[in-house]
Parts: structure tokens; sequence; C-alpha cells
């Protein structure tokens, strides 16, 4: 069986984390959650003082310390999942929090962000045998990868996973906060000049608004398959 590049696009809190990594542990491939890399940025901004009063990133002190920021993922043996480092510090819960939702899509319209997370990205895949999702994976890190699915939901039905996420955790939640949130981030996303979001011409869409996890997994295998036997 060939080795191929997966690339999962989509609007935020679509479930695009768990489908990938739920699909890479099944065949064996590496997962790479390209957000958690973004996220990370704007955590190491946050810790770093570098949002001003209005809120606005300080966008030429975050490009002169880009070089201080090291985005790794390492196996959890317990889960058999990777979970997110940055300067060799596990912040996977950290970077899922509101304060961080709230900037993420602000750090990620910076070009120069993105340029050093899309080389990083692509050296990852370059032997294949890959699972990515993000924003613009099948548009710009990987355009000609074999695999290329766009997830879409309503912002309502993201919102409440979200706000069950957070619930589930502990975290302090507000459901209007995080649909407000949902629905500027796909804004954002979807106007900003560098690699907006956007479903690529040979994507296949999924609308998973009512679909359970079990017929998220059925789904994704089958087009797996499809491409690969």
């Amino acid at each position: 069986m060939k080795k191929i590049v997966i690339a999962i696009d989509g609007h935020s809190s679509c479930g695009k984390s768990t489908m990938a990594k739920d699909l890479a542990k099944e065949v064996g491939y590496i997962y790479v959650d390209t957000g958690a890399m973004y996220r990370s940025v704007t955590l190491f901004a946050l810790r770093n003082n570098m949002f001003d009063n209005h809120g606005n990133i300080m966008a030429d002190l975050l490009e002169s310390r880009m070089q201080e920021i090291n985005i790794s993922f390492i196996l959890d043996k317990e889960t058999g999942r990777p979970e997110t480092y940055l300067n060799g510090k596990n912040v996977e819960h950290e970077i899922r929090k509101m304060e961080v939702s709230g900037r993420v899509s602000q750090v990620a319209a910076l070009g120069f962000v993105r340029k050093a997370l899309v080389e990083q990205q692509q050296r990852m895949g370059k032997d294949k045998g890959i699972v990515m999702d993000g924003r613009d994976i099948g548009t710009t890190v990987f355009p000609d990868a074999e695999l290329k699915i766009f997830v879409t939901a309503s912002a309502d039905v993201r919102a409440q996973r979200r706000y069950e996420e957070l619930k589930a955790k502990g975290d302090d939640a507000d459901y209007n906060e995080i649909l407000e949130n949902v629905r500027q981030r796909d804004y954002i996303d979807s106007h900003r000049e560098v690699s907006p979001l956007r479903k690529a011409d040979d994507a296949i869409e999924l609308d998973n608004s009512n679909m359970t996890i079990a017929e998220q997994r059925k789904w994704l295998m089958d087009r797996f398959k499809e491409r690969t036997e």
C-alpha cells in the first residue's frame, strides 16, 4: 500500500484534529496539528507581553523573536496521541484556552509567522505517510496532497462542541462568547491576505454537523482506502 499525504482543512472547532489523530493512529501515519503550532506562537506572544492595550499583536516584536520559538510534538504513551511542546514544555492544555483562541487568528494572519511554520510543515511531510490538519494544508502547504478533505459544520454546532470540551476540562466557558469567537475566527481566517481559508478545488467536503465520531471515522477510512488501494 503506497504512502500518501492527507490534508484536512476546515473551519475552527470542526473536530479536524480528532479526525486526523484517529486516522493517523489507525493507519500508522504521523499526525501534525498545525493549529497547535499557531496556538503555540500565540501563547509565546501572550507570555512575552506582545499584545498592546487594545489586544493587537505587536508584529515587529514577535518577528524579532521568532527564532526563539521551538515547537515539537511528543507522543503521550498513555493516550497514544501526540501532545504539543513549546520550547521543551508541554502546553497542550494551555493552548486550548479561550485566551489563546481569541487571538490565534490574528497571529496566524501574519505573513512571517505563516512562512516560518509552513516551511516546518513541508519538511515534516517530505517522506509522506502523514496526516496534517489546519486551514491551508491542501491549498498552500501540500497542494499536491493525494487526499484533501475540507471539513465544515454550522457555527452553532461548533460553538457547542467547544463549550462542552472546555467544561469537560474544568475550564470556565461562556457559550455566547465562544459562538462569537467562532464567527470572528471564520471571518479572519477567510479574509486574511496570506493563505486565506478556502476549499481546494480537488478537496472533498465533509459537513459533520449531524455526524457521530464513528460515522466520521468510517467516512474518512473509506476515502483513505480509495486513494491507497
